[in-house]
């Protein structure tokens, strides 16, 4: 008994750090399944677009005095605006062709942005200091300290990704966008304008990456090749939930940090395989995903 308890205790600081890893995986899942599920485009620049969002954050703050707060609001605004850009410059001249051809694109979006950052601030890591008002929140579990600051990106996280799954599922807005997408002549003879709401879409996708980004500078050290580390995972998520299921990717996201935790304590050296061993299970037993459609 004390073995289990012991074992217990061992397990919960990795269980918690996991689940807000997974918060993180959630956040990006859901915007690219946001843009595949709406513009079936596969965007492979969200991870450059999520260094964006932490970046533009630190900026902010080291040039102009901006502090955490308003960057939470600008930085996802800044970078869905580069996201219309590209939208309207690129990506809406594809959207009739092969799902390859947006992939080749958005990764050749993510070199060319990763590398000019990597040009202009080099490639060490830069630091986002922590906002002092996160100390109330900083919680003592058993022998674990949690501080305040992953708390709040657990709360924050789970209500972007809540409030985006409600606007797309039980919204006006939302009817429109999946009409958009399946039957875009039927909707635009209705008098919608079909491609500015493609390009809000997209726009919108991109700023829930930038939005992860901002709230993961104070965990992670700022440097261009922070979006590369998360990407290939989330793309693991977005396939075991479902390719454009919105409920998928948020949920796979949760639970594939708490799988991760878990292994962390059992069998640390699978802790970075274990997603794409599930993935390749889902793909042979469920190759639409958990929570997606044939």
């Amino acid at each position: 008994m004390e073995d289990l308890l012991f074992e217990l205790q061992l397990a919960l600081p990795q269980v918690i750090l996991g689940v807000i890893n997974g918060s993180f995986y959630a956040l990006l899942s859901l915007g690219l399944a946001v843009i595949f599920g709406m513009l079936n485009v596969i965007n492979f620049a969200h991870g450059a677009q999520f260094m964006m969002g932490a970046f533009v954050a630190w900026l902010l703050l080291s040039y102009l005095g901006i502090g955490y707060w308003p960057a939470l609001i600008l930085s996802p605004l800044i970078v869905g605006f580069v996201g219309v850009l590209m939208e309207r410059l690129m990506i809406s001249r594809l959207y009739k062709l092969d799902h390859l051809y947006g992939l080749l694109l958005t990764f050749g979006c993510a070199l060319v942005i990763e590398g000019l950052f990597r040009n202009t601030f080099g490639s060490s890591g830069q630091r986002y200091t922590t906002p002092p008002e996160f100390r109330a929140l900083d919680l003592e579990l058993a022998d674990f300290f949690l501080p305040g600051y992953r708390v709040w990106v657990l709360i924050a996280a789970s209500a972007v990704c809540l409030g985006t799954w409600l606007v797309i599922e039980k919204t006006k807005i939302g009817s429109y966008l999946r009409a958009a997408t399946e039957r875009p002549q039927l909707v635009q003879a209705f008098g919608i304008n079909v491609p500015l709401m493609m390009t809000l879409t997209y726009a919108a996708g991109v700023a829930l990456a930038a939005f992860a980004g901002v709230l993961a500078a104070p965990i992670y050290s700022v440097h261009p090749a922070m979006g590369a580390n998360f990407i290939i995972t989330v793309f693991a998520v977005v396939v075991i939930g479902g390719m454009g299921s919105i409920m998928g990717a948020v949920v796979t996201g949760f639970l594939l940090g708490f799988v991760q935790g878990i292994t962390d304590v059992f069998y640390p050296e699978a802790s970075q395989t274990v997603v794409f061993v599930i993935m390749a299970i889902v793909l042979l037993t469920r190759p639409a995903g958990l929570f997606g459609r044939a």
